[in-house]
């Protein structure tokens, strides 16, 4: 059995009808041949683009060079009102400084001090899934649910039950259905001054989870004054100075990062929790295995998710098959010469996490889901050069890992509790809006074990 793909469009369309197609969802849009090609040209009355395939040209890119391939602001036109000049959207000295007074908050000794809040989250989540044993239900809202709850417990120390954390969820779920993934400045190239066309809905919902996100900061900066602030992340990234100039984040700065770690803390977690939980009703031997192993976790204990092999690969091998961001835009900054054609100044290149994860010359079977593949010679060495869904190099997410143990310890401790199956007549199609979710949701019958 082959995990749901979305169809592919056929090799020649218009612009317009490729616009059409790559706003409703980027991953229908693209031409089959992008799963076997090392490089593909897309041409606009604006501009050139080109998805990058070959391992070897996206080290260049994402590794060797990422000062020469900035992040292209034709997509991140979209985010803006929202995400402001969060981390995921800057460039340059800015972005530096940022990664400078962010990573510490994401080091590995700080993932053992924020695991009880991902541990009360995950009881949370069990909790109420018990309320649902027997019924079919759309587990994408349970798992945005938990997610989200993780990233309130873990950066202000409050649930999701919190009244102002409710509201930020719910207006968040506004804006997903309201924010295309693209705005029509990725294909029309506007001056600086002209206003960018958002959708009033969609930019009436940002401003009200800013607003929100301002009341919990300022909330929290009064508690680091008056040393009442809880250990949490958001207080270690408030109070971080940058190591080069000793400036901390103001106020404004602030709500922009907290902006950008809760679409990408919770919506991408969201995804691919969902798509894995689904995997598991395919492969119920996967699921069997799972559950087994988790029966290690007794108790709140970080050591505890080091007896979670199998629950990582299969983490893993759901991360490959559905990256939740399926595609990263950088911009040449200089002419380039790629496999032999000249890439000029200001053309976008496309990383495609989608398609490299699923490449026909890189894997072994890649449609296939297959947890064990990471212990295989080929699994070895794609995971070196092929797998990125944390995007890699300078730019790697920072809460990379952060994500894996989350990602790891809420599939475990629901397959600990419940046996999963697919509902009949309901397959999910893979799109991708803000990330890779289904068209019509992910729907799974629990039974309590």
């Amino acid at each position: 059995m082959i995990p749901p793909k979305p169809p592919s469009r056929p090799d020649r369309v218009s612009l317009w009808q490729y616009a059409r197609l790559f706003r409703q969802d980027i991953l229908s849009a693209q031409p089959a041949r992008l799963y076997r090609a090392w490089m593909a040209e897309f041409r606009t009355a604006f501009f050139r683009s080109y998805m990058i395939n070959q391992p070897e040209l996206v080290q260049t890119i994402l590794k060797d060079r990422p000062d020469d391939f900035p992040k292209s602001d034709r997509i991140s036109e979209g985010l803006r009102p929202l995400l402001g000049q969060s981390v995921f959207l800057t460039n340059g000295e800015v972005w530096k400084r940022q990664r400078r007074i962010i990573d510490p908050a994401f080091e590995g000794g700080r993932l053992r001090e924020v695991f009880p809040a991902m541990w009360a989250a995950a009881d949370n989540c069990v909790e109420r899934l018990h309320e649902h044993t027997g019924q079919a239900i759309e587990i994408e809202q349970e798992t945005s649910h938990a997610a989200a709850d993780v990233i309130f417990r873990t950066l202000f120390s409050i649930p999701i039950e919190t009244e102002i954390a409710r509201r930020v969820f719910e207006e968040f779920r506004t804006y997903q259905r309201t924010q295309p993934i693209l705005n029509i400045a990725a294909f029309v190239p506007l001056p600086a001054w002209m206003p960018r066309p958002f959708r009033k809905e969609t930019r009436a919902a940002a401003a009200r989870i800013r607003s929100l996100i301002t009341t919990l900061t300022e909330e929290r900066m009064g508690q680091i004054e008056a040393g009442t602030a809880p250990d949490d992340l958001a207080t270690k990234i408030m109070t971080t100075p940058d190591p080069d100039t000793g400036a901390r984040f103001s106020k404004e700065e602030m709500v922009d990062q907290v902006a950008i770690f809760f679409l990408a803390g919770h919506e991408t977690s969201a995804s691919a929790l969902a798509w894995a939980l689904y995997l598991m009703a395919l492969y119920p031997d996967w699921q069997e295995k799972i559950a087994t192993e988790a029966q290690a976790l007794e108790r709140c204990d970080f050591a505890l998710m080091s007896k979670l092999p199998v629950t990582r690969d299969v983490f893993r091998e759901t991360l490959r098959l559905y990256p939740p961001v399926p595609m990263m835009v950088r911009e040449a900054t200089q002419t380039e010469a790629f496999r032999d054609r000249r890439i000029r100044r200001g053309s976008q290149l496309v990383l495609s996490p989608w398609h490299l994860h699923r490449h026909t010359q890189l894997w072994d079977d890649p449609d296939a889901f297959d947890p064990g593949r990471w212990h295989t010679p080929n699994g070895k060495e794609r995971a070196r050069d092929a797998y990125m869904p944390f995007s890699a190099g300078a730019r790697v997410c920072t809460g990379a890992g952060f994500a894996m143990v989350e990602g790891g310890l809420l599939l475990a401790r629901i397959l600990k509790d419940f046996r999963i199956t697919a509902v009949d007549g309901r397959t999910p199609v893979p799109v991708a809006h803000l990330t890779v979710r289904a068209k019509h949701g992910i729907w799974l019958r629990l039974e309590r074990r």
